[in-house]
């Protein structure tokens, strides 16, 4: 027998032991969720529950058979005969045991990824749509835009509003597309993938006799990341439990993030209406991380204005405090970054390093770092700076510049050019190779834009301007190529293009700029415990490790640009926080730059604080910031800091050396720098402090201290 009262905490035993009825367990991050559900299978088969009489939902496959494994092995025996996977393999096998009246006499076909892939791409041949036109998203993504308005339940341009807002032009087509791929499925007695959750609903609510069979079967339900659940998944387990059934929802409203493949929090926290006479219990004792980190945490989840409230709390109540470290800029964050990173390498292995961070393109400066200095990495969630297919193009053109004879970089640019194949590209290489100009524009007649090309490299080698310049009118040259060959996600390439045009903005040399980028070791599988980690934190969900690091803590970034817009995105942005900060088991860093690299508009511009940091209690991390003479240095937090409050629509953000810094630049004299000044925003405002090159620490009334760069000043001559 198992002693479940010895095994288990006191909020574990109660889920455990608690059969009848409707129960949410709400399972804070790192509480021992899969434990609890193990020992509750373990306990009603202890009772005598027919094994067949179970039915549990996972997201995974593998989580349905690490949770069936782990009771087999508490129990001593195996566990056959629960119905346990994700609810499509549930679907389907529902589907193929009870066809639906419309499918009978037919085999149940289901449609794999290619198969739907080929069948939208037949739609769209038939329909005619897109002839010609370049900017119509791809095959796949047609797919993908009509599985998420099907899953979420939302008009396609809804989705196309909310998602990908360069496409709604093309709504109308995609939407055609969408009604004959339906009748495609109808006429050729096809489901695809979304198919089977809708299709097992209608088949329910037709056959109520079905339904109360299947309800006298499965007497005890559990759900798994009930978070997860969409709309229809959510209404499946309502129509299977009944209003009184014996079901048991586990999941943390905290840790739903994952909105935009259709998850809805909202079956989450509306679950005891759903289910009158719900057993709430929280699952808070936390077997992750120690008190500091949980304390951090806590005051994040704090500040939700809708949501389970919990707090979490540890034995490992030892531990140093998280910190909040505040860069100049987003380059010099990578630099800082990587520096930490190093110091926690005479710790622990690389393995348990992790840094975290919100959109993939974010890590590109701290990639360069890692390589420059040979730490080993390994990137999940977008691929690494140096893969990017947008990327290896702008990085054609640089080597191009650099070496004329670089036959790879000249094969992947002619590749650019429409009408140039192989064959061709090495005949023109050979007569590029000469040097003759004459020459070169002959055999290139045929080929304008690889011309066009050519004639950008010769202008850009007479010149040799700084690898940055460069970089800009290379982008700025390439823009219609990016657009056309990337046109449904070219607004997300075109940042990570910025990116690289900041990290140039760190070299004076074009050869050593390119050998940086290069020259990384691309490392095997066997190796991933001596390599850091670097993931996008959708990534890292239901992973920890001993020390976390999460960049770009600023508006814009984290929360994400577009989740300002709408309440709801801007809480999921809050859980996301939320599950970053719960990755770490004993050091948490949480990184804030003051300002970020805008190509466009005149580089680095000042950078709003996230406001998950400005919301966060002082007392709970130490603050740590990066001064103008270089270091770092721990600012004390024993005494108030003056941060006047700002729009951040204003574009311009409190610094958080708003105090005069010790061992700082000192106000440089002169009527102009220490007198008076406008802002377009602010108005006029005395000016305290030059620091070099470029910025001023500027106090305006009302408003209180900012820094600010000198071209966004109107500087008046007379004090």
């Amino acid at each position: 027998m198992i002693e479940f009262a010895k095994e288990l905490n006191a909020a574990q035993y109660e889920a455990v032991t608690t059969l009848d009825g409707p129960v949410l367990v709400i399972a804070g991050a790192g509480s021992g969720k899969t434990r609890t559900v193990v020992y509750r299978l373990a306990n009603l088969l202890e009772r005598g529950v027919p094994a067949s009489s179970i039915l549990l939902l996972t997201f995974t496959r593998k989580a349905a058979n690490e949770m069936l494994q782990r009771a087999s092995r508490l129990l001593g025996y195996g566990v056959q005969g629960i119905a346990g996977g994700t609810f499509h393999a549930f679907a389907y096998s529902l589907l193929r045991q009870y066809h639906p009246a419309r499918l009978e006499g037919r085999d149940l076909t289901i449609m794999d990824g290619a198969d739907s892939v080929a069948a939208i791409q037949h739609c769209k041949d038939a329909l005619g749509i897109a002839r010609g036109d370049k900017s119509f998203p791809k095959t796949q993504t047609v797919l993908s835009l009509l599985s998420k308005s099907r899953n979420k339940e939302l008009p396609l341009d809804e989705v196309l509003r909310r998602e990908a807002y360069h496409l709604l032009v093309h709504a109308d087509g995609v939407s055609r597309i969408g009604e004959a791929y339906a009748e495609y499925r109808a006429e050729h007695g096809l489901l695809d993938y979304d198919d089977l959750l809708f299709e097992v609903e209608r088949l329910l609510r037709e056959r109520p006799d079905l339904l109360a069979h299947l309800r006298d079967r499965y007497r005890y339900i559990m759900v798994d990341e009930y978070q997860d659940t969409n709309l229809v998944q959510a209404r499946l387990v309502q129509l299977l439990a009944g209003e009184g059934g014996n079901v048991m929802a586990v999941g943390d409203d905290a840790q739903s993030i994952y909105a935009f493949r259709g998850a809805n929090v909202q079956n989450i926290l509306s679950f005891p209406q759903f289910f009158p006479g719900t057993r709430i219990i929280k699952l808070e004792e936390n077997y992750r991380s120690t008190q500091p980190v949980l304390d951090l945490t806590n005051a994040i989840l704090a500040e939700a204005p809708q949501a389970y409230r919990k707090h979490l709390y540890t034995s490992r109540e030892d531990g140093v405090l998280p910190q909040v470290v505040r860069p100049l800029s987003d380059l010099t964050q990578a630099s800082i970054v990587v520096s930490r990173v190093s110091e926690l390498l005479r710790t622990y292995p690389p393995h348990e390093i992790a840094v975290l961070f919100r959109a993939g393109f974010h890590s590109y400066h701290v990639e360069v770092q890692l390589n420059k200095l040979g730490i080993r990495f390994r990137k999940y969630g977008g691929v690494r700076y140096s893969e990017a297919a947008h990327v290896k193009d702008v990085m054609a053109y640089a080597r191009l510049v650099l070496n004329p004879l670089d036959l790879p970089a000249f094969q992947r640019v002619a590749a650019l050019s429409r009408g140039v194949g192989p064959k061709t590209t090495l005949r023109l290489y050979e007569v590029a190779r000469q040097g003759d100009p004459a020459a070169t524009a002959h055999a290139c007649a045929r080929y304008p834009q690889l011309r066009a090309d050519l004639e950008l490299l010769d202008r850009l080698r007479k010149r040799t301007p700084a690898p940055a310049t460069l970089l800009e009118e290379v982008i700025e040259h390439y823009q219609p190529r990016l657009e056309a060959a990337y046109p449904d996600d070219w607004p997300r390439r075109q940042q990570g293009l910025e990116q690289l045009v900041q990290i140039a903005s760190a070299y004076r040399d074009l050869d050593l700029f390119i050998s940086d980028l290069s020259l990384e070791d691309p490392g095997t599988e066997e190796e991933d415990r001596d390599s850091v980690v670097l993931s996008t934190i959708h990534s890292a969900k239901g992973l920890e490790w001993s020390a976390v690091i999460i960049l770009d803590l600023v508006e814009d970034r984290f929360p994400s640009r577009h989740a300002v817009t709408r309440a709801d995105d801007f809480e999921e942005e809050r859980r996301l926080m939320y599950v970053a900060c719960t990755r770490a088991r004993e050091r948490l860093m949480l990184f804030v730059p003051s300002s970020l690299y805008q190509r466009g508009e005149g580089g680095n511009q000042p950078a709003a604080p996230s406001p998950f940091v400005r919301e966060l209690p002082a007392a709970l991390y130490e603050e740590w910031y990066e001064s103008y003479t270089g270091g770092l240095q721990r600012r004390d937090t024993s005494r108030p800091v003056a941060r006047p409050a700002v729009a951040s629509t204003f574009g311009c953000a409190p610094r958080p050396e708003s105090a005069p810094v010790p061992g700082g630049p000192s106000p440089v004299a002169g009527a102009a720098k220490l007198g008076f000044c406008t802002h377009k925003i602010f108005g006029r405002g005395k000016i305290v402090q030059h620091l070099p090159p470029d910025k001023y620490r500027v106090n305006f009334p009302g408003v209180g201290l900012k820094v600010i760069l000198g071209d966004y000043l109107t500087l008046e001559d007379d004090a």
